[in-house]
């Protein structure tokens, strides 16, 4: 099918979706009849409308996932993964509408969301076959006529909180881990993304058993702040900003439940002056402007060798310059989408404008372009100021800001002088100062001479004001279980 078929598909999925909750296996009404308005961020417009849940809703989740918990937690590790294997094809066979429905709700192209679908049903497999091979300290007589042995345990029902950037990808990086490991699951996405993950959610009925996972949409103040308390949820795990994962860490205090928390970043992007500057420039288009630059670990902090900058501005100038904008409901090619939301967009637009104050030049882009939808052009921001909000803020949108240093040492701290520590790149041809200075550099995934490569057989965890939790790897499933010793005599030896 083209383009142009499939989203028309889409959207008529989106229209026939009723704003309902999904628990126990269906659809069904929720305790409220107010919905949620979800807009389309290509054209300002209304896209679909989800259910405006509430804390009854939310009862009635963890009730279905404590009732699934005993028989799934007691299945075998290889009949979870035969299951999730099923989920993964089923992911794989519905690829195109996914797609689709991730670029109409996000307002990413077409093109772009088709890339995200192989690595959410890769997550599962991945997930389900890491579950198979736990690993735990030998058993043995630690103490003598005593054998000790741990047993590794789902942690129980996980509410979990996904984002409206890559909702189908977070979600994947949430569900497939905890159910792995044997949990079952409430989760809420984003009130301006839930679209996608509802059909996920749809086409899992009859493949995992009822009430394994459950969805619930409504606003975090009601929803998110329900699960956070919710005596029946053991584990939160919430991927999104610092203020809502400051939130879910102190509803979860008072039932003093587990959390896992993938926050904010501000990746430096460290470039000496042997770095490939075209590699370079062709990594920022796509690891800074992709997604319109709404990614935590986006590439849109450069701190250059002042030898290079210019030619680094004058290149990456002429690459994001072409960039070309679009509405993903035209099934048109496009680079850069719009932003999620205008609330979104002013503060982006306000952050520039900050910065032009702050004395920082604008070399590309910085003014809201006239027109429907969110839109924001690809902006370049140089000679920003060190402890600048530029330079340390999260922006989430399409603009790169350019700070320089002259000496190694100059980097090094400018690239760790910010709260975040999610991500981060170095960009040079010198082996030896690569491994020196990612020694140094204190974010959870640094990569040399790339940026934004992601495997599932790696983690994914933040330092500081980035949370912590891994997602992604075998890590991520000890996240999600408990360890317990077991100690039992084991009678006189034979000989005695």
């Amino acid at each position: 099918m083209t383009p142009e078929k499939i989203l028309a598909d889409a959207r008529q999925r989106i229209d026939d979706l009723a704003p309902a909750q999904y628990i126990g296996g269906g659809f069904v009404a929720s305790t409220s009849t107010e919905t949620i308005e979800v807009l389309s961020p290509g054209t300002g417009t209304r896209l679909g409308a989800a259910a405006n849940g509430t804390a009854a809703d939310v009862d009635a989740a963890v009730s279905a996932a404590r009732a699934a918990l005993p028989a799934w937690a007691r299945m075998t590790p290889c009949a979870r993964a035969e299951t999730l294997f099923r989920f993964a094809d089923v992911i794989d066979e519905h690829a195109e509408l996914l797609a689709a429905l991730e670029a109409l709700n996000v307002g990413k192209s077409y093109a772009y969301a088709t890339y995200e679908i192989p690595l959410i049903s890769d997550c599962f497999r991945f997930m389900a076959g890491a579950a198979r091979t736990a690993q735990a300290p030998a058993p043995g007589q630690y103490v003598e006529g005593q054998l000790s042995y741990i047993r590794r345990e789902p942690v129980g029902v996980v509410g979990a909180i996904t984002p409206w950037n890559f909702p189908l990808l977070m979600a994947a990086w949430k569900i497939a881990p905890a159910l792995a490991a044997g949990n079952t699951m409430v989760l809420k996405p984003s009130v301006l993304t839930p679209l996608s993950t509802l059909v996920l959610a749809d086409l899992a009925t009859g493949v995992l058993p009822d009430g394994v996972l459950n969805i619930v949409t409504g606003a975090g103040a009601t929803v998110g702040r329900a699960m956070s308390h919710h005596e029946g949820i053991d584990m939160m795990a919430l991927t999104g900003g610092v203020g809502s994962g400051r939130q879910v860490a102190a509803g979860a205090a008072t039932t003093v439940k587990r959390v896992h928390l993938e926050l904010g970043g501000k990746a430096p992007v460290v470039v000496f002056p042997d770095a490939d500057l075209d590699l370079l420039v062709q990594t920022l288009i796509a690891a800074g402007y992709g997604n319109a630059g709404q990614d935590c670990g986006a590439a849109t902090r450069v701190i250059c060798h002042e030898d290079v900058r210019d030619r680094l501005l004058d290149a990456l100038g002429a690459a994001a310059g072409e960039l070309r904008s679009g509405n993903a409901a035209s099934g048109e090619e496009f680079e850069l989408g719009p932003l999620i939301s205008a609330v979104h967009r002013a503060r982006v637009a306000g952050m520039v404008d900050r910065a032009r104050h702050d004395g920082a030049r604008v070399v590309l882009g910085g003014e809201i372009p006239a027109g429907p939808g969110f839109f924001y052009p690809a902006t370049i921001v140089a000679d920003v100021a060190p402890g600048s909000e530029m330079a340390r803020e999260e922006v989430f949108g399409p603009v790169i800001s350019v700070e320089t240093f002259t000496a190694e040492a100059e980097a090094l701290a400018k690239a760790n002088d910010v709260e975040y520590g999610l991500a981060a790149s170095v960009w040079t041809n010198d082996q030896a100062r690569a491994l020196r200075f990612t020694e140094d550099l204190a974010f959870g995934s640094v990569w040399v001479n790339s940026h934004l490569d992601f495997a599932a057989e790696m983690p994914w965890n933040g330092f500081a004001k980035s949370g912590y939790g891994r997602d992604n790897s075998a890590y991520a499933l000890e996240d999600y279980t408990r360890t317990k010793h077991v100690m039992l005599p084991i009678g006189a030896p034979l000989d005695a």
